[in-house]
């Protein structure tokens, strides 16, 4: 049986962060949700599919997805975000990404859009994708997110700190070790470059792996405008600008080092 799921990253979801709000109260969060849309709806196979969403939180991807036609059913490790994803997806239950209580082959697609960033052991991650291959059916596809390397360098340049020794040493030590320990602001993660999450996803024996920037190259500029400003961009025309330079930058894989998140696709062959 795979080990429970790290006490911070426990504590951090259940008592420090409202998830269920990340996604529509900033611009950055707001792209990010736009543009993983944007690049499920261009994967999934059509509705009304069952999609199994693996660390789906309080919901948030389901709520379209319903709206879209699927059949999504959540599985998540913090009970109060199973809590709030009843209230919207199909069904919804306590779970863990390493030990899915799913038949074989059941689901048309799988997401796993939380869980490899606070898997910080490879193996850990290498069991989650296991699972996420066991029960999608052959051909079915597999949609994983991962933080990406430099996400944490943008950021806090951003806020406009990373000039304090404190903060520069924290960062250093997530540029060279890939894993930030959750012992001061976010909780504990591991961060990926887009090579590396697609390799993991094609070792777990996912045919076609390809990975994505969701948010592009200029989400950074978002959150300094807003942190300074004090001020909400969404709607904008530098939200749109942002939104814009994420589609543009997707020919482009030197580009992929500067989004936020990675999402890799890929699918079980037939």
């Amino acid at each position: 049986m795979p080990a429970e799921l790290a006490p911070e990253v426990m504590n951090f979801y259940a008592s420090t962060v409202d998830e269920s709000v990340r996604l529509s109260a900033s611009a950055d969060g707001r792209l990010e949700m736009l543009r993983t849309q944007e690049l499920l709806r261009r994967h999934l196979p059509p509705a009304p599919a069952s999609v199994l969403d693996v660390g789906g939180g309080p919901g948030a991807h389901a709520r379209w997805l319903v709206k879209d036609g699927y059949a999504v059913h959540v599985v998540d490790p913090v009970p109060r975000h199973v809590d709030a994803a009843r209230q919207v997806a199909t069904t919804a239950e306590l779970g863990d990404a390493r030990d899915l209580h799913e038949p074989d082959a059941k689901y048309d697609a799988v997401l796993v859009l939380g869980p490899l960033y606070h898997l910080l052991e490879r193996s850990d991650r290498d069991q989650a994708l296991a699972e996420a291959y066991r029960v999608v059916r052959p051909g079915g596809l597999i949609a994983a997110a991962g933080i990406n390397r430099y996400a944490s360098l943008f950021e806090h340049s951003a806020f406009a700190h990373l000039y304090k020794d404190g903060v520069r040493r924290s960062i250093e030590s997530i540029l060279a070790s890939r894993i930030h320990d959750g012992k001061k602001s976010f909780t504990a993660a591991y961060f990926h470059s887009g090579a590396e999450l697609r390799d993991e996803v094609a070792e777990a024996g996912f045919e076609d792996a390809e990975v994505f920037g969701i948010e592009g190259p200029t989400w950074a500029m978002l959150k300094a405008t807003e942190q300074y400003t004090k001020e909400s961009v969404i709607g904008s025309g530098l939200f749109e600008s942002a939104l814009t330079a994420a589609r543009m930058a997707e020919p482009y894989p030197e580009l992929l080092a500067a989004s936020s998140h990675l999402l890799a696709v890929g699918r079980r062959p037939e």
